[in-house]
């Protein structure tokens, strides 16, 4: 009887621990399976967060990059139009500047071509009135003394030719605006007018 008590007793405790360590085993179970669902779920919000920063930067990404280039195109084109205005004011002083440069090249040509036709009809009118008063004698003297060329009103066209190459600019405008007043040869006033320009 004794015997039959104590299998029950051990039966017992043996159910009990049975018991106790599938109570062991389900606890262990049940967290590691509440410990996987809360690593997945944290996985998941880990992914989401991850591809949501991921996004959140490829979007500023592409819009830093949508500024640069617009700021790029806007530095271009700025650039641009300086280069332009700044060729077109250069051109315009370098316009200026010969324009100013032309008409007072121009206004002292015609200072010096007035200054000798002033210069020839003062001589014409000396040479006229030392003509008269002194002869003809007088008259020579008096060419010789004015024109770079003596003799100048008995030289052919050829002999006038041949000398102008020693004379000066403003010798050369004396006898071409006495040539111009008196026998006009045409040949020998082109020949002048080439001389005053190339000089």
């Amino acid at each position: 009887m004794a015997d039959q008590r104590k299998a029950q007793d051990v039966n017992e405790a043996a159910r009990r621990f049975a018991e106790t360590l599938a109570d062991s085993y389900r606890i262990v179970y049940g967290q590691a399976a509440e410990s996987g669902e809360r690593q997945q779920q944290r996985a998941r919000e880990f992914s989401n967060l991850v591809r949501s920063t991921l996004s959140e930067q490829a979007e500023a990404g592409r819009a830093n990059a949508e500024q640069l280039s617009e700021q790029a195109a806007r530095q271009q084109e700025a650039g641009q139009q300086f280069a332009r205005e700044s060729v077109e004011a250069y051109a315009q002083f370098l316009d200026n500047t010969f324009t100013r440069y032309i008409a007072g090249t121009e206004a002292a040509t015609e200072s010096a071509r007035k200054g000798a036709l002033n210069l020839s009809e003062t001589t014409a009118g000396l040479v006229g009135t030392a003509t008269s008063a002194l002869g003809s004698t007088a008259e020579s003297a008096a060419e010789s003394a004015v024109f770079p060329i003596p003799g100048y009103d008995d030289m052919n066209v050829d002999e006038i030719s041949s000398r102008l190459n020693d004379l000066s600019v403003e010798e050369i405008r004396l006898l071409r605006d006495y040539e111009e007043r008196h026998k006009k040869r045409a040949s020998l006033l082109e020949q002048m007018d080439r001389k005053i320009r190339a000089d």
